[in-house]
């Protein structure tokens, strides 16, 4: 098949695999970038594509055949290019490595079968695996909406710890529909069986054996109730954390003895629903505040460097005006948010943390983003909370499982898929016109930014800059005049509850190259308040035309596209309604090589685009593009012939990608599976490399057409982002579960491969 990336050199086989003992370790490793270039676009690249096209095919049909000595031979003779190329530029003084560091004997190895960038890299400290932190609503909201990340964590050795507001006690009954009537309320023994169904699925992901022992214990609260603490036995670092909280018992009905009329202050104080067989013993009750404290002393008790998250704004049906997801997730979402932004600014020696929202009943209605296999893992996870089997495995009288699930453990066809609701933008990293490296990230409710002064310079950072409340995921875009900006969004909380809201912000750099950055410039919203669509906007999409004129795009929670444009005279003009139906997650924007900008979104079904007739002309009308359904999120490439766009097939978690042309109207073409190694979430592309998370929750990368794709040990949040600096190198990034940046770097060129990968700045102990 052909391949559609700008700039793909010619088809090649890949290393096999770890070169030593020390490369198959999950360490940090350092980057060795290629010589300079000038930074420019390269106009061959689109137009290599149907040229290409056979043998790209004939490159695919083979590359799952080659013989491990032919693997073997191709990685001697590159070894031997790498060794010859890295020591001619480590002479010319663009050599990098450990930042501006020059590796002794890179240049003159002992013999020819040395492996020295192995060796460096054996050198290095190993990662701090990170500490994971969930909160959530109920019993199950982590294995429906959180997993399969859950259990990639776990099955990697991380910390994780799932905090649960509620009991979930609904109704008390733990029974499927069959036998509902004839089973009496019973709302302790309910909540403690869901309590024995998560102990058994955790258990189960953690050891294999769902009767693996649970040490449980009390520990107060810091907002002077208690809590359950459980430690699960053989592998202490899992641990669950009960606060047994009264649950609304209805999806959107009102229900003020509840966490959305705590957060609304229409009850002063909120009841524990203990369950039957807690350690916990003496009820208690909340204020919104206390819930505030309680969480943020879970927050100080585990130290979490990344924390999940329900989504807080997850809209409003259309039709209905119903919540699309149910009101505990969204208010405990809420309250978890509050606690976050009262630990990043209290507690001063504790280490920077990143956060991650998780869609949650929306994503029955969305395309499946897990293959098969992901599926029926998730699946089985479930299969195991609910108690199927009806087994006394846990010796409770109130029964070892949630039988209301039992009927259908798939639930709304939610073990079919996970999606982030925020934080997937893959433009966050990006390169100036010194070939310089500047990485945009939010930790600690701030932005954070990491820099790499021109091509061989050392890396600063992380650097916080001033201004709180940044909701995760950052899209950056360069000026004419070579400054950089960065556009997320923005939470704050008010004195009442109508007070919340989300807004688009700016910040500009004061000049070309320089560390310093504007003060945040707000774009405000296009939503009137928070009542009216739960403030549940997107992320932006950022993009300038060839006239120099930025617009920023968002998603509104009437699923439509609306838009700001920045007129010659600097005046972001109003929010624009520019139609639209039924969109999903983030729109993306880039520009072609005739400067015209292009704008792409997701519905349920298929993709909807518009495109400017002539840069600095108005948006055309949205368009169908014709293409299938897609999994989220979307990722477009501005191109010389016209705008890629990439995403992945539902079902499977392939990479696709079409090219997308605006001579003459919004058209589409070339629609390319170009496989993969399954997994979900955005795909980053730039140049020959394709990079996105891979089944298992590790990187997975693809640096060449014909290549096979190979997965890196790194476990990070978000989305992976990447960036050209020049015309032949191309550099890759992550923020690990550590919190810490981890970057790399390949030549845009056949026969290239990525370099060790580098972490950035010291471990993440603290702020």
């Amino acid at each position: 098949m052909p391949d559609p990336r700008p700039g793909a050199p010619s088809p090649t086989t890949a290393p096999p695999g770890p070169r030593t003992a020390a490369d198959a370790l999950p360490g940090p490793r350092t980057a060795v970038p290629g010589p300079r270039a000038e930074a420019q676009p390269r106009p061959d690249a689109d137009a290599r594509l149907e040229a290409d096209a056979e043998a790209r095919l004939d490159a695919d049909a083979r590359s799952g055949s080659h013989p491990a000595r032919r693997h073997r031979h191709r990685h001697r003779h590159r070894l031997v290019k790498v060794v010859v190329l890295c020591a001619a530029t480590a002479a010319s003084g663009m050599l990098i490595l450990r930042g501006n560091e020059a590796l002794a004997g890179l240049d003159s190895p002992a013999s020819p079968d040395a492996d020295p960038l192995a060796a460096a890299a054996a050198t290095h400290e190993n990662p701090d695996p990170g500490r994971v932190l969930q909160i959530v609503a109920h019993p199950d909201d982590d294995l429906y909406f959180m997993n399969p990340d859950l259990r990639y964590s776990i099955t990697a050795g991380h910390p994780v710890t799932s905090v649960y507001l509620t009991s979930g006690e609904a109704d008390g009954i733990n029974a499927g529909a069959a036998k509902t009537a004839s089973t009496a309320p019973d709302k302790p023994a309910y909540a403690e069986a869901r309590q024995n169904g998560i102990r058994a699925a955790y258990a189960k992901m953690a050891t294999g054996d769902r009767r693996s022992a649970w040490k449980r214990t009390v520990i107060p609260t810091d907002g002077g109730g208690h809590a359950e603490l459980d430690v699960l036995v053989a592998r202490p670092e899992v641990n669950l954390v009960w606060l047994q909280m009264r649950e609304a018992g209805n999806v959107y009905a009102d229900r003020p003895d509840s966490l959305h009329g705590l957060w609304d202050g229409r009850v002063q104080r909120l009841e524990s629903v203990l369950a039957s067989g807690t350690p916990v013993r003496q009820p208690y009750t909340y204020t919104r505040e206390q819930v505030v404290r309680t969480l943020l002393g879970v927050l100080e008790r585990y130290r979490p460097t990344t924390v999940r998250l329900q989504d807080p704004t997850p809209g409003r049906h259309a039709d209905t005006r119903r919540y699309t997801d149910h009101q505990d997730h969204m208010y405990g979402a809420r309250f978890a948010q509050a606690a976050l932004a009262a630990y990043a600014k209290e507690v001063k020696d504790r280490p920077h943390f990143a956060v991650q929202n998780y869609l949650g009943y929306l994503n029955g209605s969305l395309p499946s983003s897990l293959d098969p296999v992901e599926a029926r893992e998730k699946l089985d996870i479930l299969d195991t909370y609910a108690w199927l089997d009806r087994s006394d495995h846990c010796g409770s009288e109130a029964g070892c499982g949630d039988l209301k699930v039992a009927d259908h453990p798939a639930g709304n066809n939610w073990t079919r898929s996970i999606n982030y609701a925020r934080g997937t933008s893959t433009s966050w990293l990006t390169s100036d016109r010194d070939h310089g490296l500047w990485a945009f990230k939010v930790l600690d409710g701030q932005v954070a930014v990491w820099h790499r002064a021109g091509l061989i310079g050392a890396w600063s950072g992380p650097r916080l800059l001033p201004g709180t409340g940044m909701d995760p995921g950052i899209s950056t875009a360069t000026l004419p005049d070579g400054r950089i900006a960065a556009f997320g969004t923005r939470t704050s909380f008010g004195a009442r509850p109508a007070d919340y809201t989300r807004e688009v912000v700016l910040t500009v750099q004061r000049a070309p190259g320089s560390t310093e950055f504007g003060p945040w410039e707000s774009l405000g919203t296009p939503e009137t308040a928070d009542e009216e669509w739960t403030s549940d906007i997107s992320a932006p999409a950022v993009s300038l035309d060839g006239a120099g004129r930025p617009a920023v795009y968002v998603r509104d929670g009437a699923h439509t596209l609306r838009g700001r444009v920045r007129a010659a005279d600097g005046r972001w003009g109003p929010w624009l309604r520019l139609g639209g139906d039924g969109l999903t997650g983030t729109p993306v924007t880039a520009v072609d090589g005739a400067g015209r900008r292009v704008v792409l979104a997701g519905t349920a079904r298929t993709v909807v685009g518009w495109a400017q007739p002539r840069p600095g002309a108005p948006l055309g009308p949205v368009t169908a593009t014709g293409l299938p359904d897609t999994a989220l999120p979307l990722t477009a490439q501005g191109g010389p012939t016209g705008v890629r766009l990439w995403f992945r097939k539902p079902g499977s978690g392939n990479v696709r990608t079409a090219l997308v042309t605006a001579d003459g109207g919004l058209r589409v073409s070339g629609l390319t599976d170009l496989g993969g190694l399954s997994g979900f979430g955005a795909v980053t592309a730039s140049g020959h490399l394709l990079a996105g998370r891979a089944a298992g929750g590790q990187l997975g990368s693809e640096v060449g057409p014909g290549r096979p794709w190979e997965r890196s040990p790194l476990m990070f949040v978000g989305s992976p982002s990447s960036t050209t600096t020049g015309r032949n190198m191309v550099s890759l990034a992550v923020v690990g579960l550590d919190a810490r940046l981890y970057v790399t770097s390949s030549q845009d060129a056949p026969d290239a491969y990525l370099a060790p990968w580098q972490p950035v700045g010291p471990r993440n102990s603290g702020p």
